[in-house]
């Protein structure tokens, strides 16, 4: 069976205010294209969909088209991630067409989506965000003397073992996990700025172990594409899709794609990932104003760009001089190299010279010694303020 993995849209997220709808409705053309030339069966879209829990009109277009379109060429399985609202995500659940499943019920988490190949059947289950707080009274084991402990681990353990258990009864069926949450195993796992803190208690990893007896596990959460867990080659097999896109500059090093996954008839699982399509590369440049100015870097007039001015002094216009030069600069920030020391922290009084204080200010916010100029600039701005207030 030839399966789909993907994760984490954020249809309505914006790059340092830029709308990226557009792009991520390039994606989605991208997509129902590779579903067809991949001749793919199942497309399994692992959470956070939308940006947040009540999105935008033209995103709830966006998924709807693309729901649409993917469900006319394979099976479509849909889980809620932390940015989603399950309830809003899956309030028309049992009104979709056939093919589409949005499995957002906790307390349906063990009833999957069966589809056969001419190897038989292979069960999707649907683990929608599991946040501990909401959650650990109803995965509670029957008989049970209270709720889970407050814990990522405990509650997806939870959510496990009814899979496992619902397994169980369908002998010889191979089976696929749909999840969003951090998971991790093995080797480090890779995060990024752009993901949302589920931390609940200080903790917020599942280990990769509590996924054992399945053969695919298909994440959603992290947005850089990555396998946790066991090394390569062992089972079960939990890997991370990634985003499409990059939703932040902690992301300049991704090379974003979508996983086409080939479940045999043993379980045992190949894994290709195609890379997506990049509306405009994600760069970094550190460097003076000046060369940044000089064409030096003109390699990076197309990108879109976090910029950092390491001048010992706040050029003037800044912001206005780098965008001239740059006009997808999203960010630009002054990071001094050579300015003065920060000074030394003092306590003011009525004796403290106001002029002396106002120097410490010049030296903090340009990040050199006020010049001779200004400091003559501040006392004949305080010593008229004094003769102002002497003439009253």
């Amino acid at each position: 069976m030839r399966i789909l993995h993907t994760s984490d849209w954020h249809l309505g997220r914006t790059l340092h205010g830029v709308d990226l709808l557009e792009h991520q409705a390039a994606f989605v053309d991208h997509l129902v294209d590779l579903v067809a030339e991949r001749a793919v069966d199942v497309v399994v879209v692992a959470g956070d969909v939308y940006d947040r829990a009540v999105p935008s009109v033209p995103s709830v277009r966006l998924l709807g088209s693309a729901l649409r379109r993917l469900s006319e060429l394979a099976v479509v399985v849909v889980t809620p991630g932390n940015h989603d609202s399950a309830a809003r995500l899956g309030f028309a659940a049992e009104l979709m067409r056939p093919g589409l499943h949005v499995l957002a019920a906790v307390d349906r988490l063990d009833e999957p989506v069966v589809v056969d190949d001419a190897h038989g059947p292979v069960a999707f289950y649907g683990l929608p965000y599991l946040d501990p707080d909401t959650v650990r009274h109803a995965l509670a084991p029957d008989g049970a003397d209270g709720p889970l402990a407050r814990s990522h681990e405990a509650v997806v353990g939870a959510a496990l073992d009814r899979v496992r258990a619902d397994l169980a009864t369908r002998p010889g069926t191979r089976s696929v996990v749909v999840a969003h949450a951090f998971v991790a195993g093995g080797a480090v796992v890779e995060r990024s700025e752009s993901e949302r803190d589920i931390r609940v208690g200080g903790v917020d990893v599942v280990p990769s172990a509590v996924f054992d007896g399945v053969d695919y596990v298909a994440l959603g959460h992290l947005h850089g594409a990555q396998r946790v867990g066991a090394a390569a080659g062992s089972h079960p097999v939990l890997r991370y899709s990634g985003s499409p896109l990059a939703f932040s500059f902690g992301e300049v090093g991704h090379v974003k794609s979508t996983a086409v996954v080939d479940l045999a008839a043993d379980g045992t699982v190949e894994v290709e990932l195609v890379a997506a399509p990049v509306p405009r590369r994600l760069a970094e440049v550190t460097d003076t104003l000046e060369h940044l100015l000089d064409g030096r870097h003109d390699d990076l007039v197309d990108a879109w760009l976090r910029v950092s001015v390491t001048d010992p002094v706040h050029p003037d216009h800044l912001w206005a001089r780098v965008r001239e030069r740059f006009p997808h600069a999203l960010a630009v920030l002054h990071t001094p190299v050579g300015a003065v020391d920060s000074p030394r922290l003092r306590v003011v009084t009525a004796e403290t010279d106001p002029v002396e204080v106002a120097a410490d200010f010049v030296a903090f916010a340009s990040g050199a010694p006020a010049s001779d100029a200004e400091l003559a600039v501040v006392r004949a701005a305080y010593e008229a303020a004094r003769a102002s207030e002497g003439s009253e």
